[in-house]
């Protein structure tokens, strides 16, 4: 599985045409009945102090995955530095904003590039990784329910009509639909896509396979199991801070608590998953529900809470963005640099 597998052009295209189709659909959910003058004007007040506060702990979220990476391969005989790890993470990170998902493979595959770690073994890991941030992201989604159940109570009964009356109520509803289609049909063009990805490679797929079995079971061989719960905690505290830090660059949303926090991670988080190019358009739509449920929660205007979750969207996505490809374009040369070195021993 070392080997380069020569890209399918039209498969290539047609993902990332499904996936920009997604994100220009989930776009035009966020902006619909938006005036963008209003949206300008909170960039206009915003405190950007803040912005590059949360950038911080974005980068440092980088850098404890790259360490607990290293603790994973670490018992199936790969010490590799946490240098290559960090910019390995980082190419991935870039290849998703151009593939959805396909950051996994290629980051795996870099890292092969410069440490000679077997692609299988290295995304069996990568798997696990995403095994628990799974449990991480549940652990927010039940602080979520605990502490902010008014927010959802108050949104649900605002969309359904329940209490009191709703601005266009049966356009929402076809809005809800037409969403949910949108993400039923985006499951199915994934799952459909795997599978006609299975040929006839039997002997691949099964040591493939066993390779990822092989990184699934490095952390139950793992000596340093208290690091990499801390490392894997610390990982998602940088998350979290840099979701919530953002909320007091804005006058309207500097009030919010920590409890509002929770919400904002799990709504950022669940848009993200959506398989459109870096969460575009997807982010932006579930900020702006998100935040119009908190406006909700609080007595507060639903619409202006739309406006203001909109603008947060588009800052904190922004500066998401900013570092993905700015670490994504300075890992390229480094990795090229320290493949070069790797090969001229």
């Amino acid at each position: 599985m070392e080997e380069n597998k020569k890209p399918n052009p039209l498969k290539t295209l047609i993902t990332v045409s499904v996936s920009l189709a997604i994100a220009g659909l989930f776009m035009w959910f966020a902006l619909k009945g938006m005036e963008f003058k209003k949206i300008a004007g909170y960039f206009a007040k915003a405190n950007y102090f803040w912005v590059f506060a949360a950038a911080f702990f974005g980068l440092l979220a980088y850098w404890f995955r790259a360490v607990r990476w290293n603790l994973l391969l670490e018992p199936m005989g790969y010490k590799i530095s946490n240098s290559n790890a960090l910019w390995t993470i980082s190419f991935g990170y870039l290849m998703n904003l151009t593939i959805p998902r396909s950051g996994e493979l290629a980051r795996s595959t870099a890292l092969f590039g410069v440490e000679k770690v077997p692609v299988d073994k290295s995304f069996g890991t990568i798997i696990l990784e995403r095994v628990v941030d799974l449990v991480c992201m549940g652990g927010f989604l039940l602080l979520t329910l605990i502490f902010k159940y008014d927010a959802i109570l108050s949104f649900y009964r605002y969309v359904t009509q329940v209490k009191g009356k709703t601005p266009e109520p049966q356009s929402n509803n076809k809005l809800f639909l037409l969403l949910g289609a949108a993400v039923v049909l985006a499951i199915l063009f994934f799952a459909l896509k795997q599978r006609l990805e299975k040929f006839l490679l039997y002997q691949k797929i099964l040591n493939f396979a066993t390779g990822i079995i092989h990184g699934l079971m490095s952390i139950f061989k793992m000596r340093q199991k208290g690091k990499f719960i801390l490392l894997s905690l610390a990982i998602w505290i940088s998350y979290y801070l840099a979701a919530y830090l953002v909320c007091f660059a804005l006058p309207e949303t500097s009030d919010f608590t920590f409890a509002d926090g929770f919400f904002i991670i799990v709504v950022g988080t669940l848009g993200m998953m959506v398989p459109a190019s870096g969460g575009i358009g997807a982010f932006h739509f579930a900020l702006k529900l998100g935040i119009m449920a908190l406006f909700l929660s609080m007595g507060k205007n639903p619409e202006e809470g739309g406006e203001v979750g909109l603008s947060y969207a588009f800052i904190s996505h922004t500066m998401q963005l900013v570092i993905m490809i700015v670490m994504g374009v300075i890992s390229i040369p480094v990795l090229a640099k320290e493949r070069g070195r790797l090969l001229s021993k």
